[in-house]
């Protein structure tokens, strides 16, 4: 294991460089491009954009800056990007600030934009490695807001392998309504769409709630997708202890940036790597605390697919060994009472990750960007306020094992992951109603066409068919606005919100567009889902299953062209992580 960096505190409001030596040439990557009579035109090209003669004998930071004003998530990071760059040209480095995409999950949820939500992960990953590539930095912060910036930011920093840091744009307080005073966020709103439909809710109902629900920046409130990964990534040892539970707006967030700036100039000074701190261990680390949280399902992905990129073996079934052991103790949205700003308010992250550290549900001695092991960024982190409720004792859990369920079965031969609370039972059989899109679904939904014991099945939407594995949270939206949630299952090859919720199952597959049997259900087969036994069941015999497989005409892609084309030609499945580079895997 390489040295801790000297001075790095867990929780301290500054990152001091080490004591010890530097380790090799700083300037490894950023030399090959500055320095020498021949590098003359770059050096020239360089002074435009700020460089100065003294900034050419600096190591030069990359600062990935995903703002846009796309989404109210990232609508911000202008303004924490130019914190980094303070940070690190503060720290003796020169930083170099650059752009990469974003989407709205949000606003592109329930429409055909919404295949291209995946597909960002891949461009942004892509693009940070590209940029950091081609211009020679020797180190790099990555700041992302939206669901897929995290996981592309990282999926780009293991690839790189050069010293780094991930900061999370934090998240967005909750709105509140005139009437009723009660906190409302982007799910509220989604689900006012049903209650609409239900007749529960007029007009002027419905107004009010999206009015309210998104204040101003940061990423939506619950410990949803975003909240996860960026959870997530905090427990793999990629962020600064508690950049993750920060509100998007004030003065700790933009410290959070020019700490993060430090970090990686002292992580360059140590010679301390991502993939030195990305291991196996730190991979379970990051599984038991989306589990503790009842994080989101996309954190099955997204974990698969860092993984990949950091040439880690990890697998759908880690989850399940994990989950054995890990309760579910956060009160969190969706299925729970509290929004991620109350964690934000009861201390944050580390006083959970201390309890887990202190069960014996951490690995405590993995490495993080602090230059210290979690168990020495989490010494003597105070515990949670007595009298708070958000996150429950191991005396008096949400759940005793993991919400996160990979089942198996004659309909999901390769995996699907269920998000089941406990709330909605632990096992579900119905007959089922099939569309072979989420627009049909909804107008179903929507219409009073699904009714109480149905399971609803959407297909064609996995990451080859849709392309892009769409998002179902208006259809599980609506299916709790019109009262259904605890009375209809919802199962897709497609994936979901972090925001969904009820009984739900993802993942399916082989998806319907590579053959898989989710493709042959008809209306009226019976399906049964059982969480305990981790079984997906189709009511039909092995013989019955492949008549229908023989008769079933393959559809035809529905991209020829474009981003979408290249995606579906390229993604594995969800079980390896929807992943377009698999085939370079190193054995």
């Amino acid at each position: 294991m390489k040295t801790p960096l000297a001075g790095a505190l867990p929780l301290a409001l500054t990152v001091r460089p080490p004591m010890s030596a530097p380790k090799g040439n700083l300037r490894k990557h950023s030399s090959i491009v500055v320095d020498g009579p021949d590098r003359s035109p770059n050096r020239s090209m360089l002074r435009a954009v700020g460089f100065g003669d003294a900034d050419f004998a600096k190591p030069v930071v990359g600062v990935a800056s995903t703002w846009s004003m796309v989404t109210p998530c990232n609508m911000h990071i202008d303004e924490l990007a130019r914190e980094a760059a303070a940070g690190a040209d503060g720290a003796g480095g020169k930083a170099v600030v650059f752009g990469t995409i974003t989407v709205s999950d949000g606003i592109s949820m329930g429409t055909p934009g919404m295949r291209y939500s995946m597909v960002s992960r891949e461009v942004i990953a892509d693009s940070i490695e590209t940029v950091a590539g081609a211009e020679g930095f020797d180190a790099v912060v990555a700041i992302g807001g939206c669901d897929k910036n995290m996981p592309g930011c990282l999926i780009a920093l293991a690839r790189l392998n050069r010293p780094s840091v991930f900061v999370y744009g934090g998240t967005i307080l909750p709105g509140i309504h005139p009437g009723t005073k009660k906190e409302c966020d982007i799910v509220s709103v989604f689900e006012a769409v049903g209650q609409h439909a239900a007749g529960k809710l007029d007009d002027a109902g419905l107004h009010a709630v999206e009015e309210c629900s998104i204040p101003g920046p940061g990423s939506c409130g619950g410990m949803y997708t975003a909240n996860t990964m960026a959870c997530a990534i905090e427990a793999l040892g990629m962020s600064l202890p508690n950049s993750s539970t920060q509100l998007a707006v004030g003065p700790e967030k933009r410290g959070d940036c020019r700490r993060a700036a430090e970090a990686a100039l002292s992580l360059l000074r140590a010679g301390i790597r991502p993939r030195d701190i990305i291991t196996r261990k730190a991979f379970e680390n990051a599984i038991a605390v989306v589990i503790a949280l009842g994080g989101s399902t996309n954190a099955v992905l997204h974990l698969l697919a860092m993984a990949h990129a950091a040439n880690v073996r990890l697998s759908i079934d880690d989850f399940t060994r994990v989950g054995r052991r890990v309760p579910v103790l956060a009160d969190l949205k969706p299925s729970g009472k509290y929004g991620v700003s109350h964690l934000v308010r009861i201390g944050g992250l580390p006083p959970l990750m201390k309890m887990l550290l202190d069960k014996g549900l951490l690995h405590g001695g993995c490495m993080t960007v602090t230059g210290r092991t979690v168990a020495e960024n989490l010494r003597g982190v105070a515990p949670y306020p007595a009298d708070q409720d958000v996150i429950r004792p191991f005396s008096n859990p949400i759940k005793a094992d993991s919400h996160l369920r990979i089942l198996y079965g004659n309909l999901a031969p390769g995996g699907a992951v269920a998000k089941i609370s406990g709330k909605e039972g632990l096992a579900f059989s119905g007959r089922a109603i099939v569309f072979e899109s989420e627009e049909s679904a909804l107008r179903a939904i929507l219409g009073g066409r699904v009714k109480a014991g149905h399971v609803v099945v959407i297909r064609n939407e996995g990451p080859v068919g849709g392309p892009g594995m769409r998002e179902m949270l208006a259809p599980t939206s609506a299916v709790v606005g019109k009262g259904l949630g605890s009375s209809v299952a919802l199962i897709t090859d497609g994936r979901f919100s972090g925001g969904s919720h009820g009984f739900v199952v993802g993942h399916i597959t082989p998806e319907a567009a590579v053959g898989g049997p989710i493709g042959v259900v008809r209306n009226g087969d019976t399906i049964t889902i059982d969480a305990v036994a981790g079984t997906i069941t189709l009511g039909l015999g092995a013989k019955e299953i492949r008549a229908r497989a023989r008769a079933r005409r393959p559809a035809r892609p529905r991209e020829t062209r474009g981003a979408l084309a290249k995606y579906a030609r390229l993604v594995s499945s969800a079980s390896l992580g929807a992943v377009t580079d698999r085939d370079l895997f190193l054995k």
